[in-house]
């Protein structure tokens, strides 16, 4: 292991330095780039680590802000914007989408959004900040929502809108990698452009997610291995999960965008109020929806939110990985009192045979 930074000097070869000086040269036949990202600064908005934050200031803070205003509400902002609200923060979101959670399906967001405002969030959609004024020990931003303009004071800002890939600086430039929005292209198996050179992690495509990250890993080196039972990684099979207050975790095609692709689609839901171990929890606030193809019975998704979600997620998971059907899961025999239960309760509603609602 060598410690300093790495930059490409070309075909199967890089340089080592550190302090400005070089360590060593290395050459491989195999070289996989594992920069990782770090966090978008919006012109205009730049962090100091100080009144305005990043989200790895947000995790180290030296002492705790009675009021956060946060821009952005993908996963990180959301799970700060919890974190924060939890401890007492008194807390506002700014989103430029017109849902809180974007990626996530329209259902379960406004299902989120309700569960955060009752918390006592602030939570403004379909808005911009456009201006952060850093006063002696807060910040003022200036906020435009449509056409209307307001502002909100608060003692500390955190900034989660997204990521920028680390790219910069590595010897790209000598070779034949191509790049999109400042990610690495590659192929299935996370091979570049650039014979011998693969790309892993938040410095290639979406979603930008640890385990995602990992098992691209495995599967960027058991190729190069000659493993003949690699498999390349969908997507469509990554679970993402939200670890806020209630969690929210989803994999696959949500409602609407299924629709978007043409897809007929079967939708059931079940609520954890009829659940008798989210009862006897006393976590009744959620709901479990799947998302079947009509014509072929095909689970194409499924969009969970309350109690140990994250968890639950991973049951539909191996389902998306073995291709199941309503009828794998319609006939597998659940654990009572669990809270996997409103999983194949989710999937008897779809197909219109639910028992307990």
């Amino acid at each position: 292991m060598f410690d300093g930074h790495g930059q490409l000097l070309g075909k199967q070869k890089l340089v080592v330095s550190k302090d400005g000086k070089p360590v060593t040269e290395l050459t491989a036949n195999h070289i996989i780039l594992a920069t990782g990202a770090r966090p978008s600064t919006p012109a205009g908005l730049e962090p100091d680590g100080k009144l305005i934050w990043t989200y790895k200031d947000a995790m180290v803070p030296s002492s705790m802000p009675k009021s956060l205003l946060i821009v952005g509400s993908g996963a990180i902002g959301i799970e700060f914007a919890s974190f924060y609200r939890t401890l007492g923060a008194d807390v506002t979101v700014v989103e430029a989408m017109d849902q809180v959670l974007p990626v996530e399906d329209k259902e379960i967001s406004a299902f989120a959004r309700k569960s955060f405002e009752k918390q006592g969030m602030k939570i403004i959609t379909s808005a911009t900040v456009q201006r952060l004024k850093k006063n002696a020990d807060s910040v003022t931003a200036t906020i435009h929502a449509g056409s209307e303009v307001s502002e909100v004071t608060a003692e500390r800002v955190i900034l989660a809108v997204g990521i920028t890939a680390n790219s910069e600086g590595i010897g790209l430039e000598e070779t034949a990698v191509r790049l999109e929005k400042g990610h690495v292209v590659t192929d299935e198996w996370l091979s570049t452009d650039e014979p011998g050179l693969y790309a892993i992690g938040d410095l290639v495509a979406p979603p930008w997610l640890a385990h995602k990250a990992s098992h691209e890993g495995v599967v960027c080196v058991e190729k190069i291995a000659g493993f003949d039972d690699v498999l390349p990684l969908d997507v469509q099979t990554i679970p993402g999960c939200t670890y806020c207050h209630p969690q929210i975790a989803s994999i696959g095609l949500n409602e609407y965008k299924a629709l978007e692709m043409g897809y007929d689609v079967k939708v059931g839901r079940f609520p954890f109020i009829g659940n008798g171990k989210a009862i006897a929890m006393g976590e009744t606030e959620g709901k479990m929806k799947t998302v079947f193809d009509a014509e072929t019975g095909t689970l194409l998704g499924a969009h969970l939110i309350g109690a140990e979600v994250t968890e639950l997620i991973q049951g539909f998971g191996i389902a998306k990985t073995m291709e199941s059907t309503e009828a794998e899961l319609l006939h597998t025999v659940f654990p009572h009192p669990s809270l996997s239960e409103m999983m194949q309760e989710s999937v008897l509603d779809a197909f219109g045979r639910a028992i307990h609602f």
